[in-house]
């Protein structure tokens, strides 16, 4: 196949673009609104809600419906993605990974950005998808729990693999074989977002944590400790932390896990939940040490000499964006395409080089050390494999066991 040429940015553009995502407008959009969306990820009446527009909580509809793919008549692909979760250059308008694309294939890409929350952007969707028809889109980023409830409504189209030979060869180890979508049939990952435990060095004052027990349980942090209102990663580190694996866990370990935290928050210890908004609570030292995203804390230990991260021993919580083929997409062949070129090395560390999140294709790192050294090193960015081997992912859940579990959760953080 031959390789694209990119209008190269230099390491000086991409450290400004960097310094600029996390200083300005850009700092902390992104995050906030996924991890606001998906903190309830159908939280508490949110499956009652999908009921009641008419779509089953459980169970598949016949789906994977494809329309007359037009893709060599029409040389072009309609991209919805999550805002501020492409690289751009300098004037914040021009997307030279995307133009990159077109300039090689021909194909134009109509990028949108209108995906500001799960739940909000299936409620535009749904209507069509339920009804048979197309949604105007070829490509949706979606995180992992609804990717995994349109596949089980069979709302999504199977990929053909023989038009993503690099996404096929190049995927990562850890996320090739989630429990909702086996061996990847339907999705890949756009990106994958892990929960670390981030601290502030100078608010500990010495204090050692490396755990999610240290936060629960040394009283030196007594109403400095933070958590996540997201509860797949809450939960997952909890489940963690006591030995038990978030993909095969029982009710009997969820209940466990809900009344270790809730004593931390009887007692004081939890000072609150957050989203996104922990980022100026580490860095004013109001918390010493909370559960954290791993894109945030890349861009906080830019800013912060104070702020770092641990793995704990027990591992952490790994999810992921996915990119999916809707039902009735005009251009699934282009699209297919489109998501196989991120899998190429040079345009996966240009995007990774921007977005700092953790970059789902084998093989970057060298590229991406040509334009970022540091983000090549950056576990947090490329996770070796002694890193990659401590990730785990939280197990599809029921429709039945995700409301019993939300509404549990949403009680503990007062929700």
């Amino acid at each position: 196949m031959e390789q694209y040429e990119p209008d190269r940015l230099t390491p000086a553009q991409v450290a400004a673009m960097r310094r600029s995502f996390t200083n300005g407008r850009a700092a902390l959009t992104r995050r906030s609104l996924l991890r606001a969306s998906t903190g309830g990820a159908l939280a508490v009446g949110g499956l009652g809600t999908l009921s009641a527009c008419g779509i089953p909580a459980a169970g598949k509809t016949e789906g994977g419906v494809s329309s007359q793919d037009r893709s060599a008549k029409e040389r072009k692909v309609a991209f919805s993605n999550w805002t501020e979760y492409m690289d751009v250059d300098e004037s914040g308008r021009r997307h030279p990974t995307l133009e990159a694309f077109t300039k090689r294939t021909g194909i134009q890409v109509t990028y949108t950005e209108d995906i500001n929350d799960n739940s909000e952007f299936f409620g535009k969707i749904q209507p069509q998808l339920a009804a048979g028809q197309e949604t105007g889109r070829d490509i949706i980023v979606l995180t992992d729990w609804l990717a995994a409830r349109l596949i089980r409504l069979g709302w999504v189209q199977k990929l053909d693999p023989a038009n993503l030979p690099h996404a096929f060869a190049n995927l990562s180890q850890q996320f090739r074989n989630p429990d909702w979508d086996p061996g990847r049939a339907y999705s890949y990952p756009w990106q994958g977002i892990s929960t670390v435990i981030a601290y502030n060095k100078k608010a500990l004052d010495g204090i050692e944590v490396t755990s999610v027990s240290d936060l629960l349980d040394n009283p030196k942090l007594k109403g400095r400790v933070g958590f996540l209102t997201e509860m797949r990663d809450t939960m997952g580190m909890m489940l963690l932390d006591m030995g038990k694996d978030p993909a095969r866990f029982t009710d009997d370990d969820y209940d466990a896990a809900i009344a270790r935290l809730q004593k931390g928050v009887d007692s004081g210890q939890i000072r609150r939940f957050t989203g996104n908004d922990y980022t100026s609570d580490l860095t004013k030292g109001d918390f010493a040490a909370c559960l954290a995203w791993a894109g945030d804390v890349v861009q906080l230990k830019a800013d912060s000499p104070d702020v770092d991260f641990v793995i704990p021993d027990s591992g952490y919580i790994t999810s992921s964006d996915n990119m999916l083929v809707p039902n009735k997409a005009r251009h699934k062949t282009n699209g297919e395409r489109l998501i196989d070129y991120y899998y190429e090395p040079r345009a996966a560390a240009e995007l990774a080089a921007y977005i700092n999140f953790v970059c789902p294709v084998d093989g970057v790192k060298d590229e991406l050390a040509k334009i970022d050294e540091d983000a090549a090193n950056n576990p947090l960015i490329i996770p070796d494999k002694a890193m990659q081997a401590r990730s785990h992912s939280f197990r599809s859940l029921s429709a039945k066991e995700e409301t019993a579990y939300e509404e549990k959760f949403a009680k503990l953080t007062g929700a």
